[in-house]
């Protein structure tokens, strides 16, 4: 039995975002909520997985990730939608990238389009 791929979890926090770059009827209560399920249901689901939830700043994002390699080690990373699908934070992704690459290198990426799309990414490259 090969063992458990822990996963590390970016998105962007809530509080963080641009709700008028979202679509109409998303505020910060309902993203809570959905982040909060996605996680929820990906736990549930036996993966072993780490939320870390970042703000815009892609200096402070680098930090946080970093700190969160300097406490564990991690086989895969999941990056949210969120981070990906908005212009405007193009270099926050750009950023999230090389760290992780920097900090692990060789690691492997999945992506999620939505916090109900997180299972599916994550099935395709591990299992729980």
């Amino acid at each position: 039995m090969r063992p458990m791929t822990r996963i590390l979890m970016i998105g962007i926090h809530a509080r963080a975002l641009d709700y008028s770059k979202l679509p109409p009827g998303l505020d910060e209560a309902t993203m809570t909520e959905r982040i909060e399920a996605g996680f929820g249901a990906t736990t549930a689901a036996g993966f072993d997985a780490v939320n870390c939830l970042i703000g815009t700043s892609p200096d402070e994002a680098a930090a946080e990730i970093r700190s969160a390699f300097g406490r564990d080690r991690f086989g895969l990373v999941m990056i949210g939608g969120g981070i990906r699908m908005i212009p405007e934070y193009t270099e926050l992704f750009e950023r999230i990238i090389n760290v992780c690459n920097a900090e692990s290198p060789g690691i492997t990426f999945c992506f999620n389009t939505s916090p109900e799309t997180t299972l599916d990414a994550l099935e395709r490259h591990a299992q729980p």
